[in-house]
């Protein structure tokens, strides 16, 4: 099939240039010697995890970070050559495809570390990996004490070779520093116990976006940005720094429809018009991502102004109200994420008015929406 020659009504527009910015912030933060682990897992949340790596690969960014081996094949079979981290689960029937790809896995449990060094039997040279400690997480990781027992054990006397130590930090965005300054002093504690036997940590790492911003204490000699590279931060207002939004969401009105008082609107009749309206329908709904959660609470700008969604949001389309706006036509632009005037609607709009995270509304755009770079 050839490809399209136009581009569809509704796209995502992403700016490489805010995302250099971001990263530019995020480099000014760090001390000497501290580098950059990028996350791209979740298709770079929602932003085109190959076209995300690249432009920050060409930022001098040498080290990835992934969820999944899916993950790290696709940016391989896309001829990224860096680092990549596999962050997530390890099933040992995905071992070949691991190794086959030249991946980094983060090792959270002793079994998996013994059944990884037996895949890869005599090696002239070891494997690198990184292990994980749950330091206060309550997810995967190896506790506190079972660290230098495992770095001990034969799979690290030559298959296996310790190339960074990670925890990950359950609340650096809270107010309250307390927990995450627990957390950081457990990891401290263990990184005590491999020196006083002897054992070197090239690379170790803590931080997530909040801890890059609140907790200089985590920074170690590498931090994992995600979320603020995208333009985003979920720490207390004071402590974030001057972010910019990566991604807009386009869309275009396809319809105007006039409704009497008392007409209704979509599934379950749930918008019955209080006035004479009108309504314009944009061809973008739930299996784009944005989510059906909005459904007579969001907002969407048409001409500057805020106009409200009404009636339920559907797989493919959303309704919003515009009887105020006097000249509404097909084909207006519809921005669901973004500037449009003076006025602008961020991730984080969507994230209040649904119930969730901006991680949530960035990661949940859907693929058949077009990334268009710029």
């Amino acid at each position: 099939m050839s490809p399209l020659t136009t581009s569809p009504p509704t796209i995502a527009s992403v700016d490489l240039s805010a995302l250099t910015a971001n990263l530019r912030q995020a480099r000014q933060l760090l001390s000497p010697g501290c580098d950059i682990l990028a996350v791209v897992k979740a298709d770079a949340y929602g932003h085109g995890a190959v076209a995300i790596t690249k432009a920050l690969a060409q930022q001098g960014v040498t080290r990835f970070a992934v969820a999944t081996i899916q993950e790290g094949a696709q940016l391989r079979d896309a001829g990224i050559q860096a680092q990549i981290l596999v962050m997530g689960a390890l099933p040992p029937a995905q071992f070949a495809d691991l190794l086959g790809y030249d991946l980094t896995p983060v090792i959270y449990e002793s079994n998996i570390a013994a059944e990884l060094a037996a895949r890869l039997g005599a090696r002239s040279i070891p494997y690198p990996v990184h292990l994980k400690v749950d330091t206060g997480m309550g997810r995967l990781g190896l506790l506190p004490e079972q660290v230098l027992p495992l770095l001990q054990a034969p799979a690290f006397q030559r298959p296996l070779r310790l190339a960074g130590l990670m925890t990950h930090l359950a609340d650096a965005d809270n107010a309250d520093p307390a927990y995450a300054k627990i957390q950081i002093e457990r990891f401290q504690t263990v990184l005590a116990g491999l020196r006083e036997a002897g054992l070197s940590v090239p690379l170790i790492h803590a931080a997530n976006s909040a801890a890059i911003l609140g907790h200089p204490a985590a920074h170690f000699n590498l931090v994992r940005p995600g979320i603020m590279l995208y333009g985003y931060s979920t720490v207390p207002s004071g402590q974030a720094a001057t972010l910019k939004p990566v991604l807009s969401l386009r869309s275009q009105v396809a319809q105007v429809r006039r409704l009497k008082q008392g007409d209704s609107v979509s599934y379950n009749r749930a918008f019955v018009a209080a006035r004479p309206s009108k309504i314009a329908v944009l061809p973008i709904g739930y299996a784009d991502g944005y989510s059906r959660a909005l459904s007579n609470r969001g907002y969407v700008l048409v001409q500057g102004r805020r106009c409200s969604v009404v009636g339920r949001v559907c797989m493919d389309m959303t309704l919003i109200d515009v009887t105020d706006l006097p000249d509404i036509h097909s084909g207006d632009e519809a921005v669901l994420i973004g500037r449009q005037g003076a006025d602008a609607i961020l991730a984080t709009d969507l994230a209040a008015w649904s119930g969730t995270i901006p991680y949530e509304v960035l990661c949940g755009i859907g693929p058949r929406v077009p990334r268009v770079y710029s």
